[in-house]
């Protein structure tokens, strides 16, 4: 039998909309209901959808008043506050394409990301850096002063809706381009995957930036009415379980290390919880055990990347067998490829979703979409069992994964041999314990200490892509052509 898994079709494309429009006009709430509570240690800050879709139609009505042209990027440097929301769906609203990034990122970083991007507008807000070269800049206040537009402008549902950056494995950002249609396809991880309903409240742990939190967090609960829970700017994750339970969180969504910092203290009765909801990196099933066994709650894992977001997942409806993410979400075609063909259900190949997924990118400013026939390969290695469960065996490259993103270790290493004392560098996974993994990076050279190597990673990499380990290395393991075997640095057990 092969590891082919085809249940389509998806939903209906239609051949006009607006993925904004959809978002907040779609679920037929009244303006009275509460869409976005802020959560902060000292307070919370409520928006109504009314105020919400009024919100969004002003920054859309600034961004006409623009005059740009239809498409135009727009590049958004802001904070994890309500404006960015906002300014995101008030560009989509005008016919704009925004582009989400980290304030997190360095000045190098942002660089060049607006080098591939070519913005044509930059949002920005007080304190985060800017371009070296910055083209035309405005705030999300000056945007706001618009005059509203009546409705969201429809466009052609593929057009280019907003761009994602990611650094896959080449090191150089690459932009990843999606389609005003990519919103109709996440319903099918409402059913396969949340099972998410207007009365839930969606606590999510994440950045607004980060897709993960963007979507599952904002996006899918508006879209279908549901409010949606946020950290206020600045309040760690520990404060999630006293903030979920005087909210009367019904879902928690993070990366798996959100969970695991929440079982290291004491957690709250949380009675209102039904499960959480985790991705961005492999779920240990140590995690998944001791989260059941403290709050008596599922944790639902999913699979996917930023190029189509999630595809393979458990969810209440249809649980996980032991060792395997899932199945494939009702709707989508999912396979596991050997070659250019489907491999036998058994057989460790690629995973693949197909290419006619509406949730797939239109492809990258920078490359084209890697597809080998009907078929749009993700890099990560799996099986399907005969019941048609994925199991997750890595990744077909060397892109690392720590705190629910994926890093390219070409970036970390160009950036650590900056330092004079390097010659050489090597970024890979390293196990501390079975269920966390950190960058561990190896180095040739003169040895450094390692308070001074942290130093000049903060200063040239955001903090998530800062190794946690250096290790003095004499010589990097290289191949008869001279190409390193990371392999050979993440089958080794440095200490500590």
């Amino acid at each position: 039998m092969l590891a082919v898994d085809d249940q389509r079709p998806g939903p209906p494309i239609p051949a006009t909309m607006n993925l904004a429009g959809h978002v907040l006009f779609g679920s037929a709430q009244p303006d009275a209901k509460t869409a976005l509570s802020v959560l902060g240690q000292t307070g919370t800050t409520d928006w109504s959808f009314g105020e919400l879709r009024h919100a969004v139609l002003k920054t859309a009505g600034g961004f006409a008043s623009l005059g740009l042209a239809p498409g135009a990027r727009v590049l958004m440097r802001l904070g994890n506050t309500p404006d960015f929301p906002i300014v995101f769906l008030g560009a989509i609203a005008a016919g704009l394409c925004p582009v989400p990034t980290s304030n997190m990122l360095t000045q190098v970083e942002i660089t060049k990301i607006a080098r591939v991007l070519s913005p044509d507008m930059i949002v920005a807000a007080p304190g985060i850096l800017l371009p070296e070269t910055s083209g035309p800049a405005t705030s999300p206040e000056v945007l706001a002063a618009g005059q509203p537009l009546a409705t969201p402008k429809e466009v052609d549902s593929n057009a280019p809706a907003y761009i994602v950056f990611t650094s896959g494995t080449s090191g150089q950002p690459m932009g990843v381009v999606h389609a005003h249609r990519a919103i109709l396809a996440r319903k099918m991880m409402v059913d396969g995957w949340y099972g998410l309903t207007p009365a839930d409240r969606m606590l999510h742990a994440g950045a607004f930036n980060w897709t993960f939190t963007l979507g599952t967090g904002l996006l899918d609960p508006w879209t279908i009415g549901a409010t949606a829970l946020i950290l206020a700017e600045g309040t760690p994750p520990e404060a999630m379980p006293n903030l979920a339970q005087a909210n009367e969180a019904t879902l928690l969504a993070g990366a798996p290390g959100v969970f695991r910092r929440l079982l290291k203290n004491d957690l709250p009765p949380l009675p209102a919880l039904r499960h959480g909801l985790v991705a961005g990196e492999k779920l240990a099933d140590p995690l998944r055990d001791a989260w059941r066994d403290k709050t008596g709650t599922e944790l639902y894992e999913a699979f996917g990347q930023s190029e189509c977001s999630t595809f393979i997942s458990a969810s209440p409806a249809r649980t996980a067998p032991e060792g395997t993410l899932g199945f494939a979400q009702p709707g989508r075609a999912v396979a596991i490829l050997d070659g250019d063909k489907p491999a036998k259900r058994g057989d460790l190949g690629e995973i693949a979703v197909h290419a006619s997924d509406p949730g797939l990118c239109l492809g990258y400013l920078s490359r084209s979409q890697d597809i080998r026939g009907t078929w749009c390969l993700t890099g990560d290695l799996g099986l399907m069992r005969d019941d048609g469960a994925i199991e997750y065996h890595g990744r077909r490259d060397d892109v690392l994964t720590a705190g629910g993103f994926r890093i390219s270790p070409i970036e970390v290493e160009t950036a650590m041999e900056r330092h004079p004392s390097i010659d050489a560098a090597a970024a890979v996974d390293h196990p501390l314990d079975a269920e966390t993994t950190v960058i561990a990076l190896h180095y040739t050279g003169s040895p450094v200490d390692d308070t001074a190597l942290r130093q000049h990673a903060a200063r040239h990499l955001a903090r998530y892509k800062e190794p946690r380990l250096f290790i003095h290395e004499q010589n990097l393991p290289r191949n008869a052509n001279g190409k390193l075997l990371r392999i050979a640095l993440r089958t080794a057990k440095p200490a500590p």
